[in-house]
């Protein structure tokens, strides 16, 4: 029963996540006028809502399987999850930072390309140096992870 409850959960969380933005696409492919504002704020919501439930049940879940366990298992601190969070930040706010730069740059690197031929390779620099503020993103959240 809780091998069940442990693999349906997470697919019931997704579902919910999931469920507003499905609904806009098919709206959207019907012709219907999409308020996307109002569909981001459901997502966003039902997203909050899944997190919620999340740290309210799995405790749970989790404390009826130590409950069970013979064998004593280490349980992380705070440092650890703190840990965890830090790379998962420097992670992700690289990669958002990589967005925003490969996408004001790649459109000025494709007009600059078009106009001469010549400009590529300066051009293609400017993209890829946005690029490696991702590679350096991760390369953080690694050290991190392994010190």
């Amino acid at each position: 029963m809780e091998k069940a409850i442990s693999f349906l959960l997470p697919l019931f969380a997704l579902a919910l996540i999931i469920t507003p933005l499905v609904l806009m696409i098919k709206r959207k492919h019907d012709g219907k006028t999409v308020n996307v504002k109002k569909s981001i704020l459901l997502n966003a919501g039902s997203f909050i809502g899944v997190m919620v439930l999340m740290s309210i049940f799995v405790p749970v879940f989790a404390f009826a399987a130590e409950e069970g366990a013979e064998a004593v298992q280490t349980v992380l601190g705070v440092g650890d999850g703190l840990k965890y969070l830090s790379a998962a930040l420097s992670t992700g706010l690289a990669t958002i930072g990589t967005g925003i730069a490969v996408g004001s740059a790649a459109p000025a690197a494709i007009g600059a390309t078009s106009e001469d031929d010549k400009n590529f390779t300066k051009s293609l620099i400017f993209v890829a140096l946005g690029e490696g503020v991702a590679i350096y993103g991760l390369l953080i959240s690694i050290l991190i992870l392994f010190s």
